[in-house]
Parts: C-alpha cells; structure tokens; sequence
C-alpha cells in the first residue's frame, strides 16, 4: 500500500538521464528555465521534481512531452561553474505524479501527487527479494560491466521498492524500460519486472559468450579477418538468417539454372560454384571464379530473338533508312526469302566495302531493324593483339574475355546483327594475328564451334548474322576475305546526294540544331552548289558538315532576332559557306598536249588525276615525280619502251630518246598514288608530247598497258566513273574486259556518259588524240 499527498513543487526536466528514489547524484544544468526552477527550489524547501523528457532534442519541453511520473528529489549542493552551467547534487526521495502543469513564464512549476511507499516484509517479498540478489550476483558474475563491489552494496539494503530501484539503476536499460520500472508502484510487481529483465540480460550474455567461443576456436587456426567473419556468420546461424556467401551461394546456384546453358556449360559452371563456396572471400582466387561464373550466367546460350519474315516491310524499312544501295537491300531480301523457307539458313557474313562516309554502318542498323534482331558494333580499327579476339586465359590479371564474347553479352542473344565495323585496320605484331583469330569466328562452317580463351566451353556463333565494313580490301588478307562475301557501295551520284540531303541529312541537323522546318529552308539549287562546290567525296559525311554550319548560322540569325526564317539558295549560299571550295568539274578547259586525264580508285572513291608529260632537251632520261608507287613507275616505264618501239608507226622521231629528257609528273605530290590502271593515260600524255596532238579535254581514261599496246582489265571502274561524271567528263575509255562491269554503274550516269572499249593502245589514241593516231 502506498499513501498520497499533493505539493506544489519546481519542474526539472532530464535529458536522457533518470533518478530513482534513493539515488544520489550529480546533475549538470544549462537551460534557464530548469536554473531559475533549481533557484527557486534552493530558496523555498530545496526539494524540486525530476522527469525525463520522451525526446531529448527538445529544448523547450512542454507538458506533452514529459513523463507524468517523476522523483520528487532535494538539492543537496548547487555548484556554478566557469562555463555558465550549475552543478547540482540530487538526492531521490519519493515517487511523484503530476496533476498539473503550471508555467509562469520564468520557471515551470507542478502540482504533483507523491507515493509514499509502505515497505511490507511478509514472506513472499522476502522471497522476491532473494531471488533478485541471487539473480543479480549470477548476472555480474557473467557481465563485465558491473564490478563485484556493486553486489557488497547492495546485498544489506533490507527495503524491497529500495533494492528494486538500486538493482535496476546499475542495469544497462533503455531509458523507457527504465521509466516502466519507476512508473511501476507496487513493489512485488516491481521486483518481479526486475527479476525478468535481469533474466533476459543473463539469456543474452550467455548467448554472446557462446558465440564468442565458436569464434574462438576458428581463430586459432586463422587471422583476424577471419575471426570477423566467422563472428558473423555464428550470429547469422543463430539468428536463422541465410545470408552471406551461403546466401550468395544459393543466388548464383538460381542464376545459372535459369540461364539455360548447354549442359557441359552448366556441368562447367556448377563446379566453378563449388570451388567459389569453399575458398575465402579473402582470397584472390575468390573474385576470379566469381568473375567467370558472372560471365557464364551473362552470355546468351539459348535466348533469340524471332525474325521478322516480312519481306515487304523489311524492304519498306530499308527504303526509308537509305537511299540507292539496291544491291545490298536486294542481298537482305534474299537472306529473308530463304530464311522463310528453309527456317534453318545459317547467318550470312557480309563485307560493306567502299569509301568513308556512304553509309555502311548505318546500313547495318537498318538490316537489324529490318530483321527484328538486336545490333551489337565492336570496331577493329587498330587491333593488334589476338587475345583481342579470342580472349585472356585465366590465370592472367586482370583476364578478361575477347570482344565477340563481349560483344554477345551485350546484344542479349544468340542471333544478333554483328556489326565488324573497320575489318581492314586490324594489324599483327609479336601479341599474335588477330586476323587470323578471326578466320574461326567467320567461317560458317567452324564457328558454331567458337573457343574464346577466357570462357574456355565453347560457344554457337552460327546464328549471328556479322557484317563487317572495310574500306581498302587490299590491306584484308587472302584467307579472311574468303570468308566474306564482298559487296561494293562505291558512292553516291549528286543525283542520289541531293535526294539524301533532302530527305535525311537536313532533316536530322535541323532536328539537332532545335530549328524547325519553318525557320530553315534549303531549296534544291542551294543544296546542288552544296554538293558541287563544297564538297568532293564519295559518301556524304562532308555534306552533312556543310549542312551543320548552315543550321549553326541560321539558328545565331534567328536567336539574335534578325530574321525570323532563313531560305537558301545557290544566290546566298556563299552568305553561309564562303567562297567555292571547289570547282565543280576537273576537266580541263581546253584541249592540251600532254596533259591526259586519269581515272583512279582510292580508299576514299574514286578520283580523276591529270598526269603530265614535258619534253626539254637531254639524252632520253626519264624522270617520274608525283610521289608515285612502284607499281606506277613500272606503268611510265612499259608506256615509254612501247611509244620507242611504235615511234614509226606514230610519226614520232626514232632518236626522240637522244634528243629529249622526259618528265613525267601526276599533281597533288604530297599524296602517294599507286597502281596499274595509269597504263594507258601515260601512254597517250607521252604520245601527245611526242606529236605535238593535243588530247581531248572531255575525254577520260583508265586501263593497263603492256610492252605490246595490249589494253588489260581494271578495278574500281563504278567508282571512276562517279568521279568521271563529277569532274564534267563525259567521255570514258576502259578496257573491252570491263565491259561486264558497265552495269554496276547507276543508270543516271551511263546515260551521260560515253563509254568506249578498247583492247589496243591504238584504239586508245584514236579516240583520245585530237586528229587521231596517225593523222
């Protein structure tokens, strides 16, 4: 039983501190308030009332956030100190409870109920009370935060509420277990609650120590780490968690099921799990196996993604992303007309040849499209090292798997469009070929056996359709170039050059540029002198540039507020792009003697060159200047020895090598030109020379020579005549062998060229020479 009684007492609030009855204690005071509430209860009786606040963060408490149950205490001491606090010994007296909250602004006062307690001694108190001490001593004997002293204290306290409140003030309790114990009046429950937490507490310790055995004995035959982990992994046992490298274990377990690979792959991946679970995550060993089996889950091995068999709108597509290149749509149409009916054609490997700038890559995004198929692009421009293609094994740092490995992770699928883009820049050096590591992956009939050295298990490349781009097939060796079936994209008419500046280039810089149609306007005479008289090139790269720069100026135009829509025309183009870069047409003016035009085929399309021929006195030295190829002198060569064995039947004198030094010259000195197909234009810049017969100046011509006068085949000659028809010529002499390759030649330009066949060096004059060969 416990008796009441009302006082009217000054409020002390606590931050995160509690006082029993009976405790005696140092408090450090601070706030205004609280020191105006310590100075009023030091003038009045000295006693004062402590509660704890349920947030500490508060620095100006209301009665919402105080405990209504309290120590009504008396200050014993006050001590100011030199930075501005007070000091304060407490003594805890009585349980209190407020009723009611006064606040005269400088100090908080509370009119409180005090429990007076009744301290009964019958037997079942007496039995508590043993138990608690017996409790008590077990648990300091398994804690260490309690010192044996602490027992001597309190083993002759004969009060039951007294022991109850010293024994659960050395306790380590949360401050609200601690207020349950001090708002608990009556004192058998009291010492019951006591007794509980103190069992727990002991339950608790127990554990711990158990724990820290297991750890124990792990680390004596290990390092600290693994003394860490070994805690951990105890706890989590304990606690009947899954996880840690057991749970990670059973992730990659789920992972490699799901990722359903060949069986010997899954067999492979299995057993890599099996070794990664039994060595130490601090082991190097560690994150290489984890590194790979990753790699093993992240391949695609069955997942494909289905064709789109409609040739119609495959077609469709194709005519949308690009214009002319018929070739190559009709090769696509066919791969799917026969995918269609055979539902089993292994992945075609296309080789997109020809100049920069004509579209190949982006062809390529195109036919993935078309075919519903995911792309992947790895470029192989300045690869040197076989392992580039094939992998790293294992045992390297820092191995890592080849690009076609690399690149088949990142498409997803086992049947992507696999762009190689810039095949014909891979280079070898002492690291291995990587041309040669590429025969596997390019050959149909091996590469659905594919090894990377890095992966180890084989993998199904067979249903990847690869396209590779090339510029120069030359620089491909023999054996690679096999493997690919080869298809030209030789450039663009200016015809085809202004339909895709219309319908595409403009289109997408206007978009870029945040203009609209509306501002920009670019009539088709404007972008005719764009493609005449700023750029000379085969694909459109540098039509697109121009195009930029008008976009930039216009948008300047615009943003400054001059004009409010900008219209180009070949009147004002110079207003955006300067003066002419070039002049449309390379033919000559006039018809001159030893000056013939050549056709030639570059990695960059096809060129016109005008090759020189000048005589001055000497004794028949034959000088060569241009920056030619050997393959080149060799033609000026042949060209002279034949015009010395015709020189009668040409009227030209005998004994023109002793009277006359001859130099041969091919402008542009700084850019190194090689090949065959000159044969011919030496010989009639040389025989023009001689006999003083100019050439013509429309005329334009390619073809190899012999000591003999015999015309032989060429090369390039779709890409000669784009050039033929950009440099204003309208009449070509080729080879009568190439008269099969007329047909390449885009229809709009066969129809303004006149093509001529020959199979003789003297046919060749007649056509070219003003007057003829013999006149």
């Amino acid at each position: 039983m416990t008796n009441k009684k009302e006082i009217i007492v000054p409020l002390l609030p606590l931050r995160g501190l509690l006082v029993y009855p009976t405790m005696v204690l140092h408090l450090d005071v601070g706030r205004e308030k609280s020191v105006q509430a310590l100075e009023k209860a030091m003038v009045d009786d000295h006693l004062i009332f402590l509660t704890t606040q349920k947030d500490i963060s508060i620095d100006e408490p209301n009665e919402d956030d105080l405990y209504h149950m309290g120590t009504l205490t008396r200050v014993k001491q006050m001590l100011k100190l030199p930075n501005g606090t007070i000091r304060v010994l407490v003594e805890g007296l009585k349980r209190a409870e407020i009723i009611e909250f006064l606040d005269d602004d400088q100090h908080f006062s509370v009119k409180v109920k005090v429990h007076e307690e009744s301290e009964s001694k019958d037997v079942e108190a007496q039995a508590l009370m043993r138990t608690l001490l017996e409790y008590f001593e077990q648990y300091i004997k398994v804690s260490k935060k309690i010192s044996a002293e602490t027992y001597t204290s309190v083993v002759d306290i004969e009060e039951p509420g007294r022991l109850a409140d010293i024994v659960a003030s050395h306790l380590p309790l949360k401050l609200k277990e601690k207020q349950d114990i001090l708002e608990t009046i009556d004192i058998k429950d009291r010492m019951n609650e006591v007794i509980e937490i103190i069992h727990n507490e002991k339950e608790v310790l127990s554990l711990e120590k158990k724990i820290g055995q297991r750890v124990k004995k792990s680390m004596e035959r290990t390092q600290k780490e693994y003394y860490l982990r070994e805690q951990m992994k105890a706890i989590q046992s304990e606690l009947g968690e899954k996880e840690g490298k057991t749970g990670e274990i059973a992730e990659l377990k789920a992972k490699i099921e799901e990722a359903d690979m060949p069986e010997h792959v899954e067999e492979t991946a299995l057993k890599e799990l099996n070794r990664y679970e039994k060595v130490p995550s601090s082991s190097a060993e560690s994150s290489v196996i984890r590194n790979y089996i990753d790699w093993l889950i992240a391949l695609p091995w069955s997942k494909e993604t289905k064709d789109d068999l409609n040739i119609l709108k495959a077609e469709r597509i194709l005519n949308q992303d690009h214009y002319g290149l018929e070739k190559v749509k009709e090769r696509v149409l066919e791969y799917l007309a026969v995918q269609k009916l055979t539902n089993s054609l292994k992945g075609p490997i296309l080789c997109l040849a020809g100049p920069p700038g004509v579209g190949k890559t982006s062809l390529a995004k195109s036919i993935a499209s078309s075919l519903n198929r995911n792309f992947v692009r790895i470029s192989l421009g300045g690869v040197r090292d076989e392992s580039e293609i094939r992998g790293h094994r294992r045992t390297y740092v820092g191995a890592m798997p080849g690009r076609i490995i690399q690149g088949m992770k990142r498409a997803g699928t086992v049947n992507p469009v696999f762009l190689l883009d810039e095949i014909d820049k891979m280079s070898s050096d002492f690291r291995g070929d990587p041309s040669s590591a590429m025969l596997e992956v390019l050959d149909p009939e091996q590469n659905h056996n594919f090894s990377d050295h890095y992966i180890e298990e084989t993998y199904d490349l067979s249903n990847v359709m690869f396209i590779a781009t090339a510029n120069n097939l030359s620089t491909i060796p023999g054996p690679l170039l096999d493997r690919m079936e080869i298809i030209s994209i030789a450039g663009y008419t200016e015809q085809e050059k202004i339909h895709i500046a219309k319908d595409h280039l403009l289109q997408k810089q206007i978009k870029e540029h945040g203009l609209s149609k509306a501002q920009l306007q670019i009539r088709e005479d404007g972008i005719q002198s764009i493609v005449r008289y700023y750029t000379r090139e085969a694909g459109v790269r540098g039509l697109e540039r121009q195009l930029a720069t008008i976009c930039r100026k216009t948008a300047k135009i615009i943003v400054s507020g001059e004009k409010k829509r900008v219209v180009i025309t070949d009147k004002n183009i110079e207003e955006f792009l300067g003066k002419r870069k070039f002049r449309y047409g390379q033919a000559e003016l006039e018809d001159q003697v030893g000056i013939a035009t050549g056709l030639a085929y570059t990695t960059v399309g096809g060129d016109t060159l005008q090759i020189e021929v000048s005589l001055s006195p000497g004794k028949g030295k034959l000088v060569l200047t241009g920056k030619l190829g050997d393959v080149m002198k060799e033609s000026a060569q042949a060209a002279f020895s034949y015009v010395r064995s015709k020189a009668k039947d040409l009227n030209i004198d005998e004994n023109f090598h002793e009277k006359y030094d001859i130099h041969i010259h091919v402008p542009e000195g700084a850019v190194p030109k090689d090949g065959p197909s000159a044969g011919i234009t030496m010989t009639t810049a040389l025989v023009s020379a001689l006999t003083g017969k100019p050439i013509r100046k429309e005329v334009g011509m390619t073809g190899e020579v012999t000591l003999r006068g015999r015309v032989l085949p060429i090369g390039g000659l779709k890409e000669k005549s784009l050039s033929a028809h950009r440099a204003g010529l309208t009449k070509i002499i080729l080879p009568k062998d190439n008269e099969k390759d007329i047909d390449d030649i885009p229809e709009s330009i066969r129809e303004e060229l006149d093509f001529v066949l020959v199979s003789h060096v003297d046919e060749v004059l007649k056509h070219a020479l003003i007057g003829g060969a013999d006149a």
